[in-house]
């Protein structure tokens, strides 16, 4: 069977599992997005058969800000400048939460293009918003809470390997917890992960270094080693003042290999970027950021950057 043929047949499968909405907290592992999302998964991509090569941009992005943790234009602007491949987003909340609404922020945000699957039911939902097809998309249990799932996608690349995706966010309560959280995300993966796959794991860990034990836990399938993202000023913690790692891109080795610099006009960051508009020069590489979005009421993070080339 061709390359091509396995992608479209792949797609279609997906599309299929995915229509299927179940109980994320029941037996089953998959739930849905709004349907206009997942008809959009549906068409072979390009590199099928053409064989070619993809620039992987991986944003991770806990961007709400105001009275209300929901994203507004502060965060819009500055998803809008990076044009991610992949976004791991925490806290996906916009305007009354609905279909018509969620679409709207995507659309802006992002693209018409771009799909995505979001956490149901749940206070503060992770997301994941792409433009590559969905194969399949699902949750697992966060054991310390409800107010949001391990949100989980598996995405086409080119080549035989698919790119699994995870949006995570950690606890603030202890370290702890988010060690709980973090061996329970390591058993899910290890159990439905294919281990020839790619892994990317990315959002808002809230931890207060880069040794904390959950980082130790989920670097049993991850790399969680420097070099670190860093912003214009070599300041790689990204809490929003700027002392605490709390936001982090997280690749597996065989993901990890592939990693490229990260170019933002005639910038070049080598480990990755941690976006902070007020030390940002110049800001117009990232337009239409405004030097005071990161510093915007109640924004707690800064979204973090890499990039990877993915080959057949």
């Amino acid at each position: 069977m061709s390359t091509a043929t396995r992608h479209a047949l792949s797609l279609l499968l997906g599309a299929l599992v995915w229509l299927a909405a179940c109980d994320p907290f029941g037996p089953a592992d998959y739930t849905r997005t709004d349907e206009a999302s997942v008809a959009a998964t549906s068409g072979t991509a390009p590199w099928a058969a053409s064989g070619e090569k993809l620039h992987l941009r991986v944003v991770a992005a806990n961007l709400t800000s105001g009275d209300h943790q929901t994203y507004e234009a502060p965060g819009t602007r500055i998803l809008q400048a990076l044009h991610p491949d992949v976004a791991l987003l925490q806290e996906f909340r916009y305007g009354d939460n609905t279909a018509a609404d969620l679409r709207t922020f995507v659309d802006d945000a992002f693209g018409t293009e771009y799909v995505y699957h979001r956490g149901d039911g749940e206070a503060l939902p992770n997301g994941i918003v792409t433009h590559l097809p969905v194969l399949e998309a699902g949750t697992w249990r966060d054991p310390k809470t409800a107010t949001r799932t391990f949100l989980w996608a598996r995405l086409d690349v080119p080549g035989d390997r698919d790119l699994w995706a995870v949006s995570l966010h950690l606890l603030t309560s202890s370290t702890t917890a988010r060690k709980a959280e973090a061996v329970a995300l390591v058993a899910e993966v290890r159990e439905h992960v294919p281990e020839s796959d790619l892994l990317v794991i990315g959002g808002d860990l809230n931890t207060g270094s880069r040794v904390e034990t959950c980082l130790t836990t989920l670097g049993g399938i991850v790399s969680t080693a420097a070099p670190y993202p860093v912003d214009q000023n070599g300041n790689n913690r990204t809490n929003s003042s700027r002392t605490k790692p709390y936001d982090w891109v997280l690749p597996d080795p065989d993901l990890a290999s592939l990693e490229v610099a990260v170019t933002v006009g005639a910038s070049v960051f080598p480990d990755g970027l941690v976006v902070d508009s007020r030390v940002y020069q110049p800001l117009e590489e990232l337009a239409p950021v405004e030097a005071t979005d990161s510093s915007a009421t109640n924004m707690q993070h800064m979204a973090v950057v890499k990039d990877f080339e993915v080959v057949p």
